[in-house]
């Protein structure tokens, strides 16, 4: 039994497509990102607006196509029935419930001050979102997040080895430099500072 055999056929497909199996399906993502991000970008259009153009132009030729196939006397186009089982809601709302759990955890531990190293990384993390989000749009960032998810899985596949040889070099230079601040300013920190209010 394979591998691909082992998975099932939705992981398969959007394997196929992050590796650019399906060169023609890698290639209209790309393709239909870069139209999309010209338009919200470029147009100076809301995103609501050009989302209720797009629905209300697709709804109207639907309706002209069925209509005409009517007045032919074909069978009127079959479109996909989209129905949303109860067990795929339970499995979606159980994960999301586990997650957004695992979240609140996390947040509760940093604001009462339990570790401040966690605070930190925090800390650190949120104001480097805070300057992107100065720089770049959310669609520029769309789009950026889906070019590289549309390339970065086939050039790694490719040149993996090398990437991989560069990569472990970057880790043992960042380890080391992150070894030599641990030691000199997160050590000398306080472990629990709600501990230390107590005593």
């Amino acid at each position: 039994m394979s591998e691909s055999d082992a998975l099932p056929p939705t992981t398969t497909f959007v394997s196929d497509v992050l590796l650019w199996k399906q060169w023609k399906v890698s290639f209209g993502v790309i393709v239909v990102a870069t139209v999309a991000w010209i338009l919200l970008e470029w147009t100076d259009l809301p995103f609501l607006t050009i989302c209720s153009d797009v629905l209300l132009l697709l709804i109207v030729v639907l309706f002209l196509h069925a209509n005409y196939a009517a007045l032919r006397n074909k069978q009127p186009p079959r479109l996909p029935e989209l129905v949303v089982s109860e067990e795929m809601v339970n499995n979606v709302a159980a994960s999301f419930r586990v997650k957004i759990n695992n979240v609140l955890l996390i947040a509760h531990h940093i604001t009462i001050g339990k570790d401040f190293r966690i605070f930190f990384k925090v800390v650190v993390c949120l104001w480097l979102l805070s300057v992107i989000g100065s720089i770049f749009s959310f669609f520029t960032l769309a789009y950026i997040g889906t070019l590289m998810m549309i390339t970065i899985p086939a050039l790694y596949r490719k040149y993996g080895a090398y990437v991989d040889k560069c990569c472990g070099v970057i880790h043992l230079q960042f380890s080391k430099h992150y070894r030599i601040v641990d030691e000199n300013v997160f050590n000398r920190l306080p472990r629990n500072i709600s501990k230390d209010k107590e005593s």
